[in-house]
């Protein structure tokens, strides 16, 4: 029955009239429904804003847990550096002028014999200068032709696996005896390098630097203070990157359970999620550009800049990837429901097909069509479930990979819909999950 409870009763009908009692109690039904529809709508909000409001600290955490903290994918992370132009001159100019601190004239020259060294420091006069250069020159090179080498590779790695042991020793607590904690500052040593360069250049001739002493270069990771200020809140990011995670899709899905227009919620959802993720990325893009505007005048800013992009690879990755998701799905969301536009989209996704069909001189598909027909449905979800299981055992997804499950998961729902016999097996065929 529709209409209002009091309206003209149907021809032949005979309803009594409502007493005063049954018609408050039915104004109170009335009352109570659209109160618990706002009700389950606010709760919903609220639940889908927070997911948005975690959805940037859950990749964050992640990024924490799964490379900041995990030495393996770490190194993985920095090892490119090694070969990174900006990175190699900024270690060039590093290693040379520690050298060059511990190389001077007097001890080239006490290579000459004594009767000839007055008489040559007599020659070389003004040339002191020059003759300085040139050795510099020459360390330069021998250092730069090291620095691009398979070795200084290999030591890359070492000395970052050291450093990454130094970095979450100091904020979990945990000390590694191939770093050093000195005072307020933890270090560590990169005289492998000095050493390693010391050794050719004895090779290719400069005797001399056999008698530099080890060099001790002492390379500040983090003050102490900082890591008392920092350390609980990267011991929380990296016991909360499996859950927090977790907790934000349950928060959203609840969300949009719990709303009257769910698929709408859903397609909500993923965007306030996407959004989320995205203001992320771009504090990271204006924090770079703070973080370099604060260096020391004597610092390579090309090359910090490419440490900084080259850590922050993973978390980028992972803002793009969930970007990419939020809007797979808020698309997906949209086309299955029954707006005019998605009509459109999915009238003309079904023209296709059936052109192909009538372009393939396929009028049906034997037995196979009226089957797939009558459990279209099912297949239908059945590739939808296999794209999230797929999405879910991958490792570390992408934004690429992502966009090519998208269009695989595309593929099998229309080979579903070029299968079905819509003909044979009568009807128009339902709009897709």
């Amino acid at each position: 029955m529709s209409g209002d409870a009091d309206a003209t009763p149907p021809s032949g009908a005979s309803l009594a009239p409502l007493s005063e009692d049954e018609r408050a109690e039915l104004a109170a039904l009335r009352a109570r429904y659209p109160a618990r529809h706002r009700l389950r709508s606010a709760v919903s909000a609220v639940l889908i804003t927070l997911a948005a409001l975690l959805a940037p600290l859950s990749a964050v955490a992640v990024w924490v847990a799964d490379d900041m903290a995990n030495t393996d994918r770490y190194v993985r992370t920095v090892e490119p550096l090694a070969s990174q132009p900006d990175v190699q001159a900024a270690v060039t100019d590093r290693v040379t002028d520690e050298v060059m601190k511990r190389v001077d004239i007097n001890a080239i020259l006490s290579q000459v014999a004594p009767d000839k060294r007055a008489e040559v420091k007599a020659a070389l006069g003004a040339l002191n200068g020059p003759i300085t250069s040139g050795i510099r020159d020459f360390v330069r090179q021998t250092v730069a032709n090291f620095v691009a080498s398979d070795a200084f590779r290999t030591l890359w790695v070492q000395l970052n696996r050291h450093a990454h042991a130094a970095f979450t020793g100091a904020l979990t607590g945990n000390s590694n005896s191939a770093v050093k904690i000195n005072g307020d500052t933890v270090t560590l040593d990169l005289a492998p390098v000095v050493a390693q360069v010391k050794q050719r250049l004895v090779d290719r001739g400069l005797t001399v630097a056999s008698k530099i002493p080890e060099v001790h270069t002492d390379f500040t990771l983090v003050k102490s203070d900082d890591v008392k200020r920092v350390r609980t809140g990267f011991r929380a990011l990296q016991l909360a990157g499996n859950w927090l995670p977790v907790i934000t899709v349950v928060l959203a899905g609840a969300g949009v359970l719990l709303a009257a227009r769910r698929r709408r919620a859903l397609v909500t959802a993923a965007l306030a999620v996407a959004a989320g993720v995205a203001l992320l990325g771009i504090g990271l893009s204006i924090f770079r550009i703070f973080y370099l505007n604060q260096l020391p005048a004597n610092t390579n800013e090309r090359a910090a800049g490419a440490i900084y992009d080259q850590i922050l690879h993973f978390l980028r990755g992972t803002v793009r990837t969930v970007i990419v998701l939020g809007v797979v799905v808020a698309i997906g969301a949209w086309l299955s429901g029954s707006g005019k536009w998605a009509l459109r989209v999915r009238s003309v996704w079904e023209s296709g097909i059936t052109a192909v069909r009538e372009a393939a001189g396929l009028r049906s598909t034997g037995s196979v069509g009226p089957w797939v027909h009558r459990h279209r449905h099912l297949l239908q979800w059945l590739v939808v479930l296999a794209a999230v299981v797929a999405l879910l055992l991958w490792s570390y997804p992408t934004g690429l990979v992502i966009f090519w499950i998208a269009l695989v998961t595309l593929v099998g729902l229309a080979i579903v819909q070029f299968l079905d016999d819509r003909q044979q097996g009568g009807g128009k065929t339902a709009a897709a999950p």
